[in-house]
């Protein structure tokens, strides 16, 4: 019995061992990577890179290497550091032949990070479902959450555990008349009342069709989003951007990126592959232009897009600075929803 004690804590200590020791000696030795700010600038029609160098200092350039001041880079990003300019009463009146004021810019700014865990990640499959069209001003969490069976939609009264069976028949009933097919394969909302106004959700359903549901007045609406010629849907996602613009982005099963418009249209991005599996998302976007930011676990590639229609205005991929990659066990990832081992 000795020996099997000895044996089964020599074994733990290995395993704690295989699994800490990378960790360690990549936390006392790996060296903090230059922590640079890059967006794509209209007025230049290229990107400007900000940030700390080593030997250098803090620097801010475009790509061929042109150093600006601060205020210039305040100038060439007048959307971004609209505050700073309003301060220094630097802040145009016109943008490109276009009437621009501070109000008009907080109102069409807007930001989003997607992380491959919050796609890989486990799913609860309840989830709430907010009335787009409150009485009051703010928004308030319902008193039911609702989930997909394979033969309907079932809303749940939180505070007795049942069934709200008129609910749901009539939820069900105008999805089935819409010809949604339960049960979905993606579910994409954002049950939260710290935002303007509440869209409801985007599903991809069964057979691979989009629908977009929510509550008015406390009625279904679901409609039915035509998807673009030769495309088959995989992963969908509700924005709910002040400015309304945007419903939402959709990527399909070749990686390309659709940004779905408000009135249900979808038109192609001109980003070239986003896979929301393996790759980091993040879009800064303005009334005039975005910058997307595509970060896979071999190289990280930025985009200016037209805001007009999504299309590409120029691209940029920065010199991979990734260090020496350190084997160890570990028993999460990004990548998937399980916990077990793995190198």
């Amino acid at each position: 019995m000795t020996r099997i004690s000895k044996i089964f804590l020599c074994l733990t200590l290995a395993i704690l061992a295989i699994w800490q020791l990378p960790w360690c000696y990549a936390f006392l030795n790996t060296k903090a990577a230059p922590n640079r700010f890059i967006m794509y600038s209209s007025l230049l029609n290229d990107f400007i890179i900000t940030g700390y160098e080593e030997g250098k200092g803090f620097i801010r350039q475009d790509v061929a290497g042109n150093l600006y001041t601060e205020e210039a880079v305040d100038s060439l990003l007048p959307m971004f550091y609209m505050r700073q300019l309003v301060a220094d009463e630097a802040f145009p009146d016109t943008l490109f032949g276009v009437a621009v004021s501070p109000l008009e810019v907080q109102r069409t700014s807007f930001n989003l990070r997607i992380r491959p865990s919050a796609v890989n990640g486990p799913e609860t499959r309840l989830y709430f479902l907010l009335e787009s069209m409150p009485k009051r001003v703010d928004l308030q969490m319902p008193e039911d959450a609702f989930r997909f069976t394979d033969t309907g939609i079932e809303f749940i009264i939180m505070e007795t555990n049942s069934v709200d069976a008129a609910k749901s028949g009539r939820f069900t009933q105008v999805l089935r008349d819409k010809g949604f097919a339960f049960p979905p394969r993606k579910v994409s909302g954002n049950p939260t009342t710290m935002k303007e106004y509440d869209n409801g959700y985007l599903l991809i359903d069964a057979n691979g069709n989009v629908f977009h549901l929510k509550q008015t007045a406390g009625q279904p609406y679901v409609k039915a989003l035509s998807l673009p010629e030769n495309v088959e849907a995989r992963h969908i996602f509700l924005t709910e951007f002040r400015d309304r613009r945007l419903l939402g982005f959709l990527t399909d099963t070749r990686n390309r990126c659709f940004a779905i418009l408000s009135d249900g249209s979808m038109t192609e991005t001109g980003i070239p592959s986003y896979n929301p599996e393996t790759d980091n998302f993040t879009i800064i976007g303005n009334m005039f232009d975005m910058t997307v930011r595509i970060s896979s676990p071999d190289a990280t590639h930025y985009y200016g897009l037209s805001a007009d229609d999504y299309s590409l205005l120029k691209s940029y991929e920065p010199a991979s600075e990734s260090g020496t990659h350190i084997p160890g066990l570990s028993f999460t990832s990004p990548y998937d929803r399980h916990v077990r081992p793995r190198f």
